[in-house]
């Protein structure tokens, strides 16, 4: 599991921390919309001033959370309505420009690592077309133009010795896109957003800082050309866990009138503290273990085709 290269579910965290604070914060905007036929949330969070991006701890940018119960489900009608409105969020975060862009797509993580192999899976189902343009002009598909879509998946450090930073910036000097996306496997801050939720943000992305191994991060500044960044939680870590269950013990407390006084003590502290503690009280054992469902197979093989859809929608 050292391979994993996850991040944290970044749009969520930045939310709840607006959230937990209960003041409205000058230079940050959350709006949320909930499609009740497909029981689909979305929460966007626009940090539009360096003074909020200073209050939130994250950079300026847009933070987009997709929310769906049954997102890990079978049910094809319902993924193709996540991935209609995936498209709808990734063409609003795309340059505006009348010519047709050029877009890199990149798939971060190991594709020997189930957990891991989202970004290689999505990469894999994405219709590239750099290629037949190249070859045969822009109108190669019939009248239309259309966008000139190339992917890469450049692996884990462990199997090329080099940062995934390295390969893509000598990709983008070589084939000069207008826009890059990149694809990762998440790490969860609650056991309930575990394949439940897509993040978006145009911010950029920081491959494997979810399990502490951080790398040198994808954004507008470190690769010169703007970076989405899609994600799926599919990973939790034991103090998550621990964390989840204290809350839920909490709560099974404050219902008991006898046990009411030894809740309160905890209940002072917010989210994020209580996870610091338990991270803490930990043994280093357990402070590095990561756990994924049992049906991640799965998972990752529909949210894949879900996200691969979606953009492909959204390049048409």
């Amino acid at each position: 599991m050292e391979q994993l290269q996850v991040r944290t579910d970044l749009a969520l965290e930045t939310r709840e921390k607006f959230e937990e604070d209960n003041v409205e914060i000058k230079g940050v905007k959350v709006d949320e919309k909930y499609l009740e036929e497909t029981e689909i949330k979305v929460t966007t969070m626009v940090i539009e001033t360096e003074n909020g991006a200073k209050a939130m701890g994250r950079p300026k940018g847009n933070y987009i959370t997709v929310e769906a119960s049954d997102m890990d489900g079978q049910d094809e009608e319902y993924h193709q309505r996540i991935s209609m409105e995936l498209a709808r969020i990734i063409k609003n975060l795309l340059p505006k420009t009348e010519e047709k862009l050029s877009v890199l797509i990149v798939g971060l993580g190991n594709r020997e690592v189930t957990p891991d192999a989202l970004g290689p899976r999505v990469v894999d189902q994405m219709m590239i077309t750099r290629h037949v343009l190249k070859e045969f002009g822009k109108y190669a598909f019939g009248e239309e133009e259309v966008t000139s879509v190339s992917g890469i998946v450049p692996g884990v450090m462990a199997q090329t010795g080099m940062e995934s930073q390295e390969i893509i910036r000598g990709v983008i000097e070589e084939t000069a896109p207008d826009v890059l996306i990149a694809i990762d496997a998440l790490a969860a801050r609650s056991t309930k957003r575990l394949s439940r939720t897509i993040q978006i943000t145009d911010t950029g992305i920081n491959p494997g800082s979810g399990v502490g191994n951080h790398r040198h991060g994808l954004s507008k500044e470190t690769v010169g050309i703007p970076v989405i960044a899609i994600g799926v939680p599919t990973v939790v870590d034991a103090a998550t866990i621990v964390s989840d269950t204290m809350q839920n013990l909490i709560q099974a407390m404050e219902e008991s009138a006898h046990l009411q006084s030894l809740s309160t003590g905890l209940n002072a502290l917010n989210a994020m503290e209580k996870y610091e503690l338990i991270r803490e009280l930990l043994s280093p054992q357990l402070n590095t273990m990561f756990v994924t469902p049992k049906d991640i197979d799965e998972s990752v093989r529909k949210l894949s085709d879900t996200i691969s859809e979606g953009l492909n929608i959204a390049l048409a």
